[in-house]
């Protein structure tokens, strides 16, 4: 798919998000290192924000909180800042996430000051439903492989099966159809580049 860059920006930007873009990881890296400076911040489980270095950089000269840390699953619903990334972006403005735990979904709703999105091109889809789709039948069967989960999408890697494994990763699901009221700034970083799943 062909991205329209600029339909996208002016979508997100109507829903209430701030939005920067970036050819590369590199380039969107040195931005957040930047732009988060001796505040708390915390990282969602995220492969996009793995593969772009960002605790280990942004830890440097901020109190960081990772999410895969155990200790940190809780510490990260608190700071300042939160970033992650999502499973679904619409080119309409939609961003979608699904969630095993619940606290990277319930720290895009609420509890920080300000959300960044770091999106590679990858998890753009034209519209909402596409999106929707992106989310559980790619991001979700791949996640569930990687954790190394007992679960149907694990097994195949083609789709969501809807399965009520003990083990399913697939247990909340959020849109965000605009920003929520109570975080002042949320800014998508979008990445010209293929990141995460």
């Amino acid at each position: 798919m062909m991205t329209d860059w600029t339909k996208l920006t002016q979508n997100l930007e109507k829903r209430g998000f701030s939005v920067r873009r970036f050819a590369a990881k590199e380039e969107a890296a040195v931005y957040l290192d930047k732009e988060v400076d001796g505040v708390s911040v915390g990282f969602g489980g995220s492969m996009t924000v793995q593969e772009m270095g960002l605790y280990p950089r942004l830890a440097a000269h901020n109190n960081a909180v990772w999410h895969w840390d155990k200790a940190g699953l809780e510490q990260a619903a608190v700071t300042d800042v939160y970033i992650t990334s999502v499973n679904g972006l619409a080119e309409t403005g939609e961003l979608i996430n699904i969630d095993g735990t619940g606290n990277r979904v319930a720290s895009t709703l609420f509890g920080h000051k300000k959300v960044y999105f770091v999106v590679g091109r990858n998890k753009i889809a034209p519209d909402y439903d596409a999106a929707l789709w992106r989310a559980r039948n790619i991001a979700s069967p791949k996640n569930a492989q990687r954790l190394g989960m007992d679960t149907p999408c694990a097994v195949k890697g083609d789709k969501c099966y809807d399965c009520q494994s003990p083990h399913r990763i697939c247990r909340g699901l959020v849109v965000l159809w605009e920003k929520p009221k109570a975080i002042e700034t949320m800014e998508v970083i979008l990445i010209d580049e293929e990141l995460g799943f």
